[in-house]
């Protein structure tokens, strides 16, 4: 290559790395092409409300006998520690019978607690490793983001109430980073949920008031702007002096280019909306209960804004040693769990099952309370599975997993029931069907072995 074509290459080369440099700095998201046929789902959305899918994890395993409801059908009885969800009997179905057989030891052995978290939303069992190697599975969530998540601002979000770790040994030779993740992007990436409910919100409208919001909004889509424009004249003056073969190589940056171009007009489309100030602290609450709150606040700002419609809420990995004070319970969950049929430790393993029920109740009741454009419910429009991955934490159970589903995916879903599957099945035969609902079919996911009839309309 002579000294001129080389020299014009590596200018061409050097303008587009500080293109894309700048443009990740002016906070650019990429979202899908106009394509067609996202304009028709679009517009069908105008129609009518999108439904949402959420999962909230809870850890350890439950009191089992307090858990559990009696009576099948319309016609039953919430279990005691459920008692938070009496007024929306109407709109949860408490499904028995689900189980992660990928959760179970097999050959692994010890390690239960990040088995259960790991297998939760992939249904994968996952590979034994404290090191980098990590292997389970994409998520139900992240394969809805990855067909869908085009169709809001932001493809999904993920949070927490833990502080987040990805590296080291947590569970009897399981890296943490299986403990601490339910979302996994691939196999080996977990989508890492954040705690701060501060960066939450600033992630999804911005920091600052409103005010400063949409400012740093219009000044970041100007900066874009400008950058594009730069880069596209500056590669129309150096185009005369290149040869046939690298005008072909600016020809398909030029082609990158204006792809970039039409995914952020995509993105622009889409306006950040326009949501109160919040005062939020700085740090994550020291109290527990708060954080949950806020961190619930979130997820239903998220949906409520239509920022996303698919969402993951960790109260807590599995393993979990947090103590309760709020309840009087100074004891770690996790200790508590190994109760070898104490009857004092399985009374707070069911006081820390309400106190959980009783967020849960504080997510729904907030959804409940969202309004679509057609009157309805965000509730009423979405899929919210409440779980653990253990029933009972003493003996590591990964059968008839403790299971709720709330909502009603526009009317598609049969709320306000107790089913008890006739013989047991894999969890992941109910994300099939949640995926089907989503408008993300799939014919298998996980370990599934069909879908979840059961749980329709």
């Amino acid at each position: 290559m002579s000294g001129h074509r080389l020299k014009s290459v590596q200018s061409l080369s050097r303008r587009r790395f500080l293109a894309s440099t700048a443009l990740r700095g002016l906070g650019t998201a990429v979202a899908l092409p106009a394509f067609a046929s996202l304009r028709a789902a679009r517009a069908a959305d105008a129609a009518a409300p999108p439904t949402r899918m959420a999962f909230v994890y809870v850890p350890n395993g439950v009191n089992v006998d307090r858990w559990r409801s009696t009576g099948v059908g319309r016609d039953f009885q919430l279990g005691a520690s459920l008692e938070p969800l009496t007024d929306l009997r109407e709109q949860v179905q408490v499904i028995g019978g689900l189980a992660h057989r990928n959760g179970t030891a097999g050959p692994d052995g010890a390690g239960d607690h990040a088995r259960a978290t790991a297998t939760i939303l992939t249904g994968m069992r996952p590979k034994k490793t404290s090191g980098s190697n990590l292997r389970v599975g994409m998520s139900v969530d992240q394969l809805a983001a990855q067909r869908i998540g085009g169709a809001t601002r932001f493809p999904s979000l993920e949070l927490s109430c833990d502080a987040v770790r990805e590296s080291g040994s947590c569970d009897s030779g399981y890296s943490c980073a299986y403990s601490f993740n339910m979302s996994w992007r691939s196999e080996s990436q977990p989508a890492t949920p954040e705690a701060n409910p501060r960066l939450v919100f600033e992630r999804l409208f911005g920091s600052g008031t409103g005010a400063e919001r949409a400012r740093s909004l219009a000044a970041r889509q100007a900066g874009r702007r400008s950058i594009l424009d730069f880069v596209a004249e500056e590669a129309r003056s150096v185009g005369g002096r290149l040869d046939a073969a690298d005008r072909r190589k600016l020809d398909e940056y030029l082609t990158g280019i204006r792809e970039l171009e039409a995914q952020l007009d995509q993105f622009d489309r889409v306006p950040v909306p326009d949501v109160a100030d919040a005062d939020l602290p700085a740090e994550p609450p020291t109290a527990y209960g708060e954080h949950m709150r806020l961190m619930t606040d979130m997820l239903v700002l998220a949906f409520q804004t239509d920022s996303t419609r698919i969402a993951t809420l960790m109260f807590a990995h599995d393993g979990s040693n947090r103590t309760f004070p709020e309840i009087g319970i100074g004891d770690s969950h996790h200790s508590l769990s190994h109760h070898q049929g104490d009857a004092a430790k399985l009374e707070a393993i069911a006081k820390i099952d309400r106190f959980y029920a009783e967020q849960f109740a504080y997510l729904l009741q907030r959804l409940q309370a969202c309004r679509e454009a057609d009157g309805g419910s965000v509730l009423d429009r979405s899929m919210i599975v409440y779980a653990s991955g253990l029933s009972d934490g003493n003996r590591h159970n990964h059968d008839d997993l403790p299971v709720i589903l709330a909502g009603g995916a526009g009317g598609r879903l049969a709320a306000g029931r107790h089913v008890r599957l006739g013989e047991e099945k894999p969890m992941s035969n109910l994300f099939v069907t949640m995926l089907d609902l989503m408008g993300a079919p799939v014919d298998r996911f996980g370990d599934s072995t069909g879908r979840l009839d059961d749980i329709l309309a």
